[in-house]
């Protein structure tokens, strides 16, 4: 029997960064994957392919709608080539994933395919798809199996027209009308996808704003956006029924005032969210708990009720992101090696990958105002930068918390051009504790959408904004 002083079930990028991490530490390392290809969710059916689809759709839309203002002229009719985009998608993904194959050889660590179960605290089998299995045992475990795709107890999904993100990603056709069920990151950048490619969209979110999780002017900012990109925005609506009737999907739903409403289309995306994946661990043979939400209950530390036992992840609390993993992988690994690593939730930064992007990082105003604590704003219009309009990328804004006391930033949040990118620089200031007069005096290159930052920091300090 093989002996580990690390096994990690589940090569998402919490489960290969932790790997990674514990090998770089003298940990003698394995981990184990059911799928035939590292990376979990994220890079074979989550965050990359999707990213590759949005970035081919960007492309598109361009051409077809903003080449000629440019003063690039493209003869002929310009067309998409739906089975050719999914094939650079997968592409992407193909290299991806050989990347992190690369990353556990260049690093001396076992991979095992196969399905990991717990045995006992100390012991786990690996159930092989030939039908064949083995047992590894290892002194220190890490449970990083992720999570999947969440839907509604009514809801049948078919996987062709009841489809999930999962089966999104690869299409054979462009839909002439797709609902969304969900307006959150996923169901939103998978309905501008193919938006983008020509396909009806239609949103319907049961809360009273998309992106409800965020602050609430980047909600209203990115719906007005949305609605201008013609995609339909349907709020406060409950779904009650999905079905479909051979091509057709019908989709039934109460509106805020209680009335039935019914939309019909070729396509139905269920994007209600994820749920934390632990079916076939066999957590109970490792006395491992589950919280009150499925998730596996972990301390401080990621520690779980069994004290050699960690879980990290999208199977734990917490938002479910594939940095936040990273994080978590690499703060265990650290822990188990002696050394007294550190995560700040509050500074873990949130994504949205539509056009124009959305991020953020630390405080909303809705979350200030609820804890009393007095803030003063900072905002700061995308259309006044001079590289915005350049770019024709004249939507969005910086939005910046501050205290108003002692003019700590407490949030950042950003919509428009590159602001995923844009974010890290909030990231850095709030962990360093910086106020907006600090951002404020700090030199940002011209022209860059980075001077947004700048004179939002700017307009919470004495509402000295130069550009407006």
């Amino acid at each position: 029997m093989s002996s580990y002083d690390v096994a990690i079930i589940g090569s998402g990028p919490g489960g290969y960064v932790a790997a990674i991490r514990c090998a770089q530490l003298g940990m003698k390392t394995a981990i184990i994957e059911k799928y035939s290809t590292l990376g979990g969710t994220c890079l074979n059916v989550g965050c990359i392919p999707s990213k590759a689809l949005l970035d081919s759709s960007h492309h598109y839309e361009d051409a077809v709608k903003h080449f000629e203002e440019h003063g690039i002229e493209i003869p002929g009719e310009i067309r998409v080539n739906l089975e050719k985009m999914i094939s650079r998608k997968q592409s992407v993904v193909d290299q991806t994933t050989k990347g992190i194959q690369f990353l556990m050889d260049k690093n001396k660590i076992d991979v095992f395919e196969g399905m990991g179960s717990f045995k006992d605290a100390t012991h786990i089998n690996i159930e092989k798809s030939d039908g064949k299995s083995e047992t590894i045992e290892a002194k220190n475990i890490i449970i990083a199996t992720g999570s999947k795709p969440s839907t509604l107890p009514f809801i049948k999904l078919d996987k062709e027209r009841v489809i999930t993100s999962t089966e999104a990603l690869k299409l054979k056709e462009i839909p002439k009308h797709m609902i969304v069920i969900g307006g959150g990151v996923i169901g939103l950048e998978l309905g501008q996808v193919y938006k983008r490619l020509g396909s009806e969209v239609t949103v319907v979110e049961f809360m009273d704003r998309i992106i409800p999780g965020m602050d609430g002017a980047l909600s209203k900012e990115l719906t007005k956006v949305l609605k201008k990109q013609k995609m339909k925005i349907n709020t406060s609506h409950k779904v009650k029924s999905v079905e479909r009737k051979g091509d057709e999907v019908i989709v039934k739903a109460d509106d805020k005032k209680g009335e039935e409403v019914t939309f019909t289309a070729d396509y139905c995306l269920v994007a209600v969210g994820r749920s934390p994946y632990t079916a076939g661990l066999n957590l109970d043979a490792a006395g491992v708990k589950l919280d009150e939400r499925g998730r596996v209950a972990v301390n401080d530390h990621l520690q779980t009720n069994v004290s050699n036992i960690y879980a990290i992840g999208d199977v734990v609390r917490g938002a479910m992101l594939a940095h936040k993993a990273e994080e978590e992988g690499t703060l265990v690994a650290e822990i188990m090696a002696g050394q007294k690593p550190h995560i700040d939730y509050n500074l873990i930064p949130g994504v949205v990958y539509t056009w124009p992007e959305v991020a953020a990082v630390g405080k909303t105003e809705e979350e200030l105002k609820e804890a009393g604590i007095d803030f003063k704003v900072g905002q700061f219009p995308m259309r006044a930068l001079g590289r915005a309009r350049a770019s024709m990328d004249i939507d969005g804004f910086v939005k910046i918390l501050a205290d108003k006391k002692t003019d700590e930033v407490l949030g950042v949040h950003m919509i428009g051009a590159r602001v995923a990118d844009l974010i890290a620089e909030a990231v850095t200031a709030m962990e360093f504790r910086a106020s907006a007069e600090d951002i404020s005096r700090m030199s940002h290159a011209h022209p860059t959408y980075a001077e947004a930052v700048k004179e939002a920091a700017l307009a919470a300090t004495d509402d000295r904004a130069l550009h407006i």
